[in-house]
């Protein structure tokens, strides 16, 4: 059975890897596996809290982000084999302008990928915030609010600290995670009013 216990353990394992994605050679794979944990995690904490939008949100961004790279993807690898194929016809005009063409695609690719992966940012920040308010750690709030931003603004660069240290938050807040839900505050005694005498 699910418990919040494995979920601060998965999430915050998960996010550390996700971290260190910048590892040479194995970064991507690193990555990979980082954010199937932390999908896990999200999964065991939407069932723990009795909320499934938790984990459908975080999964609507996955997709979103999956396809934002698919696209983007397929638009510069079209550009590349037209390239190739105007090189084999070898004039210099051709050439020149299947270049041009190929940059085109690169930035519309890169702006493809910018658009899914801000609408992918909204997503997490709406399954972090809902974590944030049940679980009562407001470092998740902090992680989906830093992922928004930095993801508006990638397509200066400037998003990829920031998204940087959104990871870095996103693993302070899995670790903050309670073993158990936290209850509401409970009155103290002396704000439940006097005690009813006892009856012999």
């Amino acid at each position: 059975m699910a418990s919040l216990g494995q979920a601060k353990t998965l999430g915050g394992v998960g996010s550390i890897l996700v971290l260190l994605s910048f590892v040479p050679y194995a970064g991507f794979a690193l990555a990979i596996v980082g954010f199937i944990l932390i999908l896990v995690a999200i999964k065991y904490i939407s069932e723990v809290i009795g909320d499934p939008a938790v984990f459908n949100n975080m999964m609507i961004a996955v997709v979103l982000a999956i396809v934002g790279l698919v696209v983007g993807g397929i638009v510069v690898f079209g550009a590349v084999y037209s390239l190739i194929g105007l090189g084999s016809i070898g004039t210099t005009s051709t050439i020149s302008g299947g270049v041009l063409g190929l940059i085109a695609a690169i930035i519309i690719g890169l702006v493809v990928i910018w658009i899914f992966y801000l609408i992918a940012s909204i997503f997490i920040k709406r399954s972090y915030d809902t974590v944030a308010n049940r679980l009562n750690v407001g470092t998740f709030h902090t992680a989906g609010l830093l992922y928004l931003i930095g993801a508006a603004l990638t397509i200066i660069f400037v998003g990829i600290i920031i998204v940087f240290i959104a990871e870095i938050f996103q693993i302070v807040a899995f670790f903050s995670i309670p073993e158990q839900m936290v209850m509401g505050p409970q009155p103290m005694p002396e704000q439940m009013g006097p005690t009813p005498p006892r009856t012999s």
